[in-house]
């Protein structure tokens, strides 16, 4: 995967298939620590001790549909070849969090990408999930639910120009006003 962005998006879409219900994705940039940390964490059925171990394994899967599981792996590689790591906690019943910590700085850590997007096609492909979205920049921070959405919207189609474009605004303005580069 070419940025951190599609990471979030491939473990966001595994919360999903976990059938989550809530998601909360978390990013945040500490350069004067020299670390960016990506919490994503869901209330979905989660692992036992077994299979959580497992899945970073890119030859394990508890999907039916293929052989092998790249996601978890793709970021503790990621992750690793940053100066960092992943953690994964997990509890049959009580959804897992995933965070994977890397050196800001670090001449290897991959971009960001556009969270914008990723945060646009997860909000309007899943209109059942309720998403918590922060985005912490050194002192700064920017949040978006989707309960805000469902309520300004009340009615709408999730898909409806009115809302996509509404959405991307938000985001765009929101990032912006803490110092990043929304894409």
């Amino acid at each position: 995967m070419d940025d951190l962005s599609l990471h979030i998006l491939d473990v966001v879409e595994n919360a999903i298939a976990a059938r989550a219900r809530r998601i909360e994705i978390r990013v945040e940039e500490e350069p004067g620590e020299d670390r960016l940390t990506i919490e994503i964490k869901d209330d979905g059925v989660g692992m036992d001790e077994e299979v959580r171990q497992r899945a970073v394994d890119p030859f394990f899967t508890t999907r039916t549909s293929r052989k092998v599981g790249l996601g978890l792996s793709l970021l503790a590689q990621t992750a690793q070849e940053a100066g960092g790591k992943l953690d994964i906690e997990s509890r049959p019943g009580d959804g897992t969090t995933v965070r994977a910590t890397l050196q800001y700085g670090h001449i290897d850590r991959k971009p960001m990408g556009s969270m914008l997007e990723t945060m646009v096609t997860l909000f309007i492909g899943n209109p059942g999930i309720d998403f918590h979205y922060t985005h912490i920049n050194g002192e700064r921070s920017y949040t978006l639910r989707t309960e805000w959405l469902r309520e300004k919207f009340r009615g709408h189609s999730p898909v409806s120009p009115d809302v996509i474009g509404w959405l991307k605004k938000h985001l765009r303005e929101g990032l912006a006003g803490i110092g990043l580069n929304p894409v």
